[in-house]
């Protein structure tokens, strides 16, 4: 005997049931999006399982290395300290902003020790040997390193010899090159009171200046999100609410008014530091939000998709090596305003491996694709921090130079482990 049933029944519910709720399904990635904070918290653990730590790793090393060295020395985290700190590292982070760019690009530029020193070096024999005008020997030093980037990336790119052999044979010959421009003497003191000699010692003593520039940031950061959400929501794009924009804000302007109050406690803002901020926020720009920066990190991606997709891949790689050795000249500049002359030491020593660490440890991945040119500032912040507090306690440069590879090799792990990660999560 055989009986029947409706589909209705045969699914197991009687005929006459309503259909089931339909739910709509919603991407997890848009939750921040449309849940507010709820799902913004939700978005960041989300984001921690999946592997994406963005700057979290470098933060929190910032916090760490300050609180053990401040226990340690109460002098740490003091206005002179900081306010030097800063400077210091102003010539390594502008050489580090260079990087980045070569690092999302995938590939690296081993040169950039050495072009600084040569810039120095030919702004020296320039401006102070030959009398040329201070101003003028400055561009021509800086486009100096230009020429020398593009001439790197044109044999990477159009002649095909890998960036690394191409960047360490200009790491030798550059280096020579200096050395032969200083001459015999091998040292050209800069005069104090010039243009170069003002980049790292002159201070806006006045306290609006610091405030001034904090309150600048602090409005410019509300105003671009505030912005950029209002046109997400006009495009019907998921977008931040303004309760979010205003924490976010609050969280920026916190640091941003110690720092500004930390320097007025000693000479007043200084205009390495301004002109650094500058640099990294202009390159940011530059990075994110522009059709060049687009085509960097799709190259970065993947080079066969960038060229099928209408990417001159040639002419992207040449200006990206041309922007490295023109950051590297002026982060040259900075340093020889640093000790007031160009010597045969300029360049060298652990220049080039502090700038790659820099952005490495900021969180710019060494395998290409992914970093912001904020990478720069925070990396060189942990390197210099950690150099200024092995100082303060008298601890050798050796114990110095172990434990920033320590942290360097840190920051490579955690970056192959969060790739790997990602693909476990599909987000690569």
């Amino acid at each position: 005997m055989t009986t029947d049933l409706t589909p209705a029944e045969d699914n197991g519910r009687p005929q006459d049931a309503p259909p089931a709720a339909v739910t709509t399904a919603v991407d997890p990635r848009l939750l921040v999006r449309q849940e507010g904070f709820a799902g913004y918290w939700s978005e960041f653990g989300r984001k921690l399982r999946s592997g994406e730590l963005g700057s979290l790793p470098v933060v929190v090393g910032l916090i760490v290395i300050g609180l053990v060295f401040q226990l340690k020395d109460s002098a740490f985290l003091g206005a002179e300290n900081l306010s030097n700190l800063f400077v210091t590292a102003a010539g390594t982070g502008l050489i580090a902003v260079g990087i980045v760019f070569v690092l999302v690009l995938g590939e690296i530029d081993l040169s950039v020790g050495s072009v600084s020193g040569l810039a120095a070096a030919v702004f020296a024999v320039l401006n102070i040997n030959h009398g040329m005008p201070e101003w003028l020997a400055l561009v021509v030093a800086v486009l100096s390193g230009t020429v020398i980037g593009a001439l790197h990336g044109f044999f990477f790119a159009r002649i095909g010899v890998p960036a690394f052999v191409v960047t360490l044979a200009g790491l030798l010959g550059w280096n020579g090159l200096m050395l032969q421009v200083l001459g015999s003497d091998g040292t050209i003191n800069l005069d104090d009171s010039g243009l170069v000699a003002q980049l790292t010692n002159h201070y806006f003593t006045d306290i609006s200046a610091a405030y001034g520039l904090a309150t600048l940031c602090v409005a410019a950061f509300f105003l671009f999100s505030y912005r950029d959400s209002r046109r997400r929501e006009a495009a019907g794009v998921p977008s931040r609410p303004l309760s979010e924009i205003v924490l976010r804000t609050a969280v920026l302007a916190v640091p941003a008014f110690v720092v500004a109050w930390l320097f007025n406690q000693y000479k007043g803002l200084p205009l390495a530091v301004v002109i650094f901020l500058g640099v990294v926020v202009a390159s940011d720009f530059v990075l994110r939000r522009t059709r060049y920066g687009r085509t960097v990190y799709a190259l970065g991606g993947s080079v066969e998709a960038a060229r099928r997709a209408g990417i001159n891949v040639a002419a992207v790689r040449i200006s990206v090596f041309a922007l490295s050795g023109t950051m590297a000249a002026l982060g040259g500049m900075f340093l020889a305003s640093q000790i007031n002359a160009a010597n045969q030491s300029s360049g060298a020593g652990s220049l080039l491996m502090n700038a790659i660490a820099a952005a490495v440890i900021g969180g710019t991945s060494l395998f290409g694709g992914r970093g912001r040119t904020w990478s720069a500032l925070l990396g060189v912040l942990v390197i210099q921090s950690i150099a200024s507090g092995m100082a303060l306690l008298g601890i050798a440069s050796a114990v110095q130079y172990m434990i920033t590879g320590a942290v360097l090799l840190a920051a490579v792990v955690i970056d192959s482990l969060s790739r790997k990660t990602q693909k476990t999560a599909g987000r690569v």
